[in-house]
């Protein structure tokens, strides 16, 4: 059996493989889907991807599945990571924390200011997969930037570099990484002027630089010859189709928990009767992504992070009974079981991407400000990720969230259309939207289920 299109999404853990025909004859439609566990510590990810294609093809009734093409997205290997190195917490390096974090990339450290002898002990044990270095607007300061490009130079010679910041350095910029012989790309500044977030042109290259260095991962050294087409980190692509699908649903939301982290994305430019109380620039789209809470992983942190009254809704056993359940629980009572991680994942990774009413004292007075994402302007909440597209109950959950939120959090409003990815393909159709946006749109539409 031959198939359009074969998308793998590589994670630390599982490899999933989903199938799709008609996609170059504007009839696109999805077939199925099949996982096996990754194969890093074999040291080579396409045992595993094999292994899911010959899963898949038992699914479909075949013996072997063949494909026209064939894209991939990948968080496995430690994903896309990063040190991002800033001059202002507040100016630049926020704007290139904001650029890494939408094109998918996993923080390693992030500094601001001039970097000192622990700090660059700190970016080797970090082994970044990518360095960004930024800092000052164009026209303005240009030392900082310079002085942790020719720090860092030598310290990792042997990993691509991004600059992204003044402008004025960029030509000094290559004349250092030529020196050192090391990998440098330059774009535009991630922050250009005061209040001026330019962070697009940096999170395609760093896409690009993942896709073209992602052999040098642990056990990724085959993978392009298992791959015809695009490579994506996985949160990357699932934010590029939370972006392709604004102009279809409008202001909008992902939610996306997973067994080691949940992940956030939202795409608006927040209301506009709030507009005038904000005091800091916002990205169009916004990643954040939660290191500590995940379903599986991270169970201890999310159980430390339960509210008392969270904590006492648990049966008396409940972290006995914990203990036995799998990464992917078996049946209802497995399944009643790991709600509660879920409503905790959502819960905090709601409120720590969401921003705040706040009071601000001022030489004249008291003022009202908005601080951080405005999210009370979205009216769709896709939930996706193995966790939310996979347990029942998980519509009521959320709902619940947003009508208990406090009225200083800026939330999505408590009546914001749920609909769940049930086929759980937003990060394959963000990869498949670089070569057919509309296919994408298409499949993306028809997974997506009030």
């Amino acid at each position: 059996m031959k198939v359009d299109l074969l998308v793998a999404e590589i994670g630390s853990t599982t490899t999933i493989v989903n199938a799709f025909t008609g996609i170059r004859e504007g009839r696109p439609r999805f077939l199925g889907q099949a996982a096996a566990a990754t194969s890093i510590p074999q040291g080579d990810v396409t045992r595993g991807l094999v292994l899911a294609r010959q899963r898949l093809a038992a699914r479909l009734g075949r013996e072997n599945l063949e494909a026209h093409e064939v894209f991939a997205t990948s968080s496995a290997a430690g994903g896309l990571s990063m040190t991002v190195h800033g001059l202002v917490p507040e100016m630049t390096v926020r704007a290139a924390r904001e650029a890494a974090l939408g094109s998918g990339a996993v923080l390693r450290m992030v500094s601001s200011g001039k970097l000192r002898q622990h700090d660059l002990e700190r970016v080797r044990a970090a082994r970044p997969r990518i360095i960004m270095v930024a800092g000052g607007t164009d026209g303005g300061e240009r030392e900082t930037a310079l002085f942790n490009f020719q720090k860092l130079a030598k310290a990792m010679p042997q990993t691509p570099f991004l600059y992204a910041g003044n402008a004025d350095n960029d030509e000094e910029i290559r004349a250092v990484a030529e020196k050192h012989r090391i990998k440098v790309y330059v774009t535009e500044n991630v922050y250009p002027s005061l209040d001026n977030l330019n962070i697009d042109p940096a999170r395609h290259v760093i896409q690009a630089i993942f896709e073209e260095h992602i052999i040098e991962a642990p056990g990724m050294a085959h993978i392009h010859q298992a791959v015809t087409g695009p490579i994506m980190p996985t949160p990357g692509a699932v934010m590029a189709m939370a972006e392709r699908m604004y102009p279809v649903l409008g202001d909008l939301v992902a939610l996306d928990v997973g067994g080691a982290t949940t992940d956030v994305h939202s795409v608006t430019e927040g209301n506009e009767a709030l507009i005038d109380f904000r005091i800091n620039p916002e990205p169009f789209a916004k990643r954040t992504v939660e290191g500590d809470l995940g379903v599986f992983v991270n169970r201890d942190h999310v159980i430390r992070a339960m509210t008392p009254v969270e904590r006492e809704r648990l049966p008396a056993d409940y972290l006995e009974r914990l203990r036995g359940i799998p990464e992917i629980p078996q049946g209802p009572e497995e399944e009643a079981l790991i709600l509660p991680l879920v409503r905790t994942c959502c819960r905090e990774a709601l409120d720590r991407h969401a921003g705040r009413m706040t009071e601000l004292f001022t030489a004249r007075g008291r003022r009202t400000v908005v601080r951080g994402r405005d999210l009370t302007a979205v009216h769709v909440l896709i939930a996706t990720g193995g966790a939310l597209t996979r347990l029942p109950g998980v519509t009521p959950l959320v709902m619940d969230l947003l009508q208990r939120a406090g009225s200083e959090r800026l939330f999505p409003p408590p009546q914001v259309n749920v609909m769940m990815d049930k086929d759980y393909l937003m990060a394959s159709c963000g990869v498949i939207a670089r070569t057919y946006p509309e296919a994408a749109v298409q499949l993306m539409m028809d997974s997506l289920k009030k």
